[in-house]
């Protein structure tokens, strides 16, 4: 199994940007899909991007396409978000997410379709 830190959050101002890191440790990170997902306080998590084993492909909700980028750096067996022009909407928790799968699908949008999670990280955007 996988561990996962996320780190990198914190309190920004609108239009500012962020970048958010997901560190693993315990397995082959190359064999995981890595998602990303935030959860804003009285809502549910919901998905934010996903990227591939390779890093080759990624997939992104369409309130952040075009703001959002997700990547990865196997040989550090790291994860990254980088956030663009945030908005006070954007507040929330951030959790990445791992999936066990070598493929190229990354459409997996549901949490229950990753098996391990980090603890979060706090990302705060004001006015």
């Amino acid at each position: 199994q996988v561990q996962l830190v996320e780190s990198g959050g914190g309190l920004v101002q609108a239009g500012a940007s962020l970048r958010l890191s997901c560190a693993a440790s315990g397995d082959t990170f190359s064999m995981y899909v890595m998602g990303w997902f935030r959860q804003a306080p009285g809502k549910e998590r919901e998905f934010v991007g996903a990227i591939n084993f390779s890093g080759r492909t990624t997939h992104y909700i369409d309130f952040v396409k075009g703001r959002f980028t997700i990547s990865r750096d196997n040989t550090k067996s790291t994860a990254y978000l980088q956030m663009n022009i945030l908005k006070p909407e954007d507040t929330a928790v951030y959790y990445c997410a791992a999936r066990r799968e070598i493929s190229n699908t990354v459409t997996y949008t549901g949490v229950s379709e990753y098996h391990y999670w980090g603890q979060g990280t706090q990302v705060t955007v004001s006015e």
